[in-house]
Formats: C-alpha cells, sequence, structure tokens
C-alpha cells in the first residue's frame, strides 16, 4: 500500500514539472519584427532613389510654409535628399545688377553689341522726346486758340487793353490788372468795369473741360492795409471774388480754385515803374492736361507766345497766318515758325533729353 501511494505521488510529481516548461523560440517573433522594418526601410531608400524632384520641391515649399522655415530647396543649399547624388548646379546672381538701370546688363556684351544697344536705347528716348514735343506743340496751338475766343469778346467790349495774355508751363495765363477799373484800392469787391471783363472771360471758359486757378497778387508797396491784415489777405479775397464770379457765370466750383500770392510773384521787376500797376493783377490760369514732361515743352513750343502779350483776335491770327503762308511761298521764313506755319519743335526735343 504504501509503495503503491508512493508510486503515485511520484506520477504526480512527474506532471507537474512538464506544465512548467519554458518555450525558448519566442526570439522568433522579435527577429521577424526587425526584418520588417529592415524591409520597410529599404523600400523608402529605394523610392527616393527616384524621387520626382518637381513633387518634392512643392512638398519642402509646404513644410516650409507650414513650419515657418526656409526649405533647403529654396536657399541655395544641397539637401540631404538630392537625388542627383548632389550634383545640382546654384546659379548665382548678381546682387548688383538692375535690369531696368542697364548698369550691369550689358557686362557680357562686346563692345559692338553695346554701342548697339546704346543706339536704340537713344533712338527709343528720342522717339519719346518727339512726341512730347508734338503734345506740347498742339497744346500750344489750342492754347492759342482759346486767347483768340477770349480776345474776340473782350475787343467787342473795347476791354483787350485790360487783359494781358502768357503761355508758360501751367498752362494758359490771362493777367487782369487790378487797377481802380476792377478793384478798388485795398478792396477785393468787383467794380462794373472788372465785371465787364471777367463776363467776357467766362463764357469761353465755360466750355473748357481744363481746370482754372485764379491767382491774386499785389505789388510791392508797403502801404499798410486799411481792411484787411495784410497783402496776403488781400491777394486770396480778390482771387476769391473772382472765383465767385466765375461759379456764378456757368463754370463748376470743382474746376476752380483760388490762390493769393501777396507780392510774392511779380509779373515785371519792382524797380520798373509801370509794376506799380502791373503787379498788382489777379491771373486767371487755363491749366494744361499735358503731363509734367509735355507741359515742361510748353514755353518753348508756344515761342513768342510764352512772353507777356496784348491778346490776339481771331481775325488778326488769320492775318498773320496768311503772312506766314505768303513769306513760306516766297522762300523766307518767320521766326520761330517752319515751312508749314506751325511752331518747329526740333528744340524741344533737344531740350526734353538733356540732363
Amino acid at each position: 500500500m504504501s509503495s503503491g501511494g508512493g508510486g503515485a505521488k511520484r506520477k504526480k510529481k512527474g506532471h507537474e514539472e512538464h506544465e512548467e516548461h519554458v518555450n525558448h523560440e519566442r526570439w522568433l517573433v522579435s527577429y521577424a519584427d526587425m526584418l520588417t522594418l529592415l524591409f520597410v526601410l529599404f523600400v523608402v531608400l529605394f523610392s527616393m532613389s527616384d524621387i520626382n524632384q518637381k513633387k518634392f520641391a512643392q512638398l519642402a515649399q509646404g513644410l516650409s510654409a507650414s513650419f515657418g522655415s526656409k526649405s533647403a530647396a529654396f536657399t541655395g543649399n544641397y539637401a540631404p535628399l538630392d537625388g542627383s547624388s548632389n550634383a545640382a548646379q546654384i546659379v548665382q546672381i548678381d546682387p548688383g545688377a538692375n535690369p531696368g538701370d542697364g548698369s550691369s546688363g550689358t557686362e557680357g556684351l562686346n563692345q559692338r553689341q553695346k554701342e548697339a544697344v546704346e543706339r536704340a536705347v537713344k533712338a527709343e528716348d528720342r522717339k519719346r522726346a518727339s512726341a512730347n514735343a508734338d503734345k506740347a506743340v498742339k497744346e500750344a496751338e489750342n492754347m492759342k486758340a482759346i486767347e483768340n475766343k477770349i480776345s474776340d469778346a473782350l475787343a467787342a467790349a473795347k476791354l483787350l487793353n485790360n487783359v494781358k495774355f502768357t503761355i508758360d508751363q501751367r498752362g494758359l495765363v490771362i493777367t487782369v490788372v487790378t487797377n481802380e477799373v476792377v478793384f478798388a484800392g485795398d478792396r477785393a469787391d468787383l467794380r462794373p468795369t472788372g465785371e465787364k471783363i471777367l463776363g467776357a472771360i467766362a463764357p469761353t471758359l465755360a466750355k473748357l473741360p481744363n481746370n482754372v486757378e485764379v491767382d491774386g497778387n499785389t505789388n510791392q508797396l508797403k502801404a499798410k492795409t486799411k481792411y484787411y491784415p495784410s497783402g496776403w489777405e488781400l491777394s486770396a479775397a480778390r482771387a476769391s471774388t473772382t472765383v465767385r464770379y466765375f461759379t456764378g457765370h456757368g463754370i463748376p466750383k470743382k474746376r476752380l480754385s483760388a490762390v493769393g500770392f501777396s507780392d510774392t510773384k511779380p509779373l515785371i521787376d519792382p524797380k520798373d515803374p509801370r509794376s506799380i500797376t502791373m503787379n498788382r493783377r489777379v491771373d486767371v490760369v487755363v491749366l494744361t492736361m499735358l503731363t509734367a514732361d509735355q507741359a515742361a515743352l510748353l514755353p518753348d513750343a508756344a515761342g513768342s507766345d510764352a512772353k507777356l502779350h496784348n491778346g490776339q483776335t481771331t481775325a488778326e491770327a488769320k492775318a498773320l497766318q496768311k503772312k506766314i503762308e505768303a513769306e513760306n511761298a516766297s522762300g523766307t521764313s518767320t521766326t520761330g515758325t517752319s515751312t508749314t506755319g506751325k511752331t518747329d519743335h526740333s528744340t524741344l526735343i533737344t531740350a526734353d533729353t538733356r540732363n
């Protein structure tokens, strides 16, 4: 009985040792995982060896924008993932080169090519200057036509001698001498004759598209003003009075402006005895619509009309034109005009291209 019991016990102990046996093949799982990772790594490396550069650049740009930093693809540096074995060439651009000023754009050209470029530039400049000169000549003719119409109205009212004309870079300047006939001394109220002068001027101005500037000026006398603190207020008041008259005679407010200059812009030398009367004036300026470069040529295009002169009526202008045509037919020419009777603007081109 005892031996039988002992055998049973030994059999039970052997069964327990079999259940506690350790599995020594678990390392195969980790090994398989490592092989899988190595396989994935080589697949990735292989795919990178034939990378699409365009798509990579787009990706790099997107990542750069997202993370707020510059990508190597856009900084001129070699990227570690360059698909052409780091053989990419970087083209260096001269930081001092400016394609607009021509300072270094001709460095790679020979002398003959440089001369060709220089001739082309000069030809383009001369073409532009010629176009500006043509427009200045046409504008001077238009301003002269305005002068003729205003002079016709003033002559009909027998007031032509009270107004002078000039063509400068601003446009047509109509100078109304503000003697006692137009404004009383130290006053800015229009007298009846002054209203007639402005009334003769206003209809022509009302039909124009140009803006009109009215400049008030006083003479150089240091007489103390009674009704105004100084000549500044007096000159500005006279200009404003003129503008107010024009607004009531068909000229829109948005086209008008008034400026007071006191005695800072004399028409003639203050030492001249006539300056006491002539410098006390109101200038009505028909402003040109040309560009600044074109307007700068207006005085030269106007010729003798750029100087202060009496108004010329339409009849007088036609008579002068016939005289010029007769002189051209006889082989002589009037100073400042060409054989066509128009202003010679060859000098305007030279002036426009001069530094």
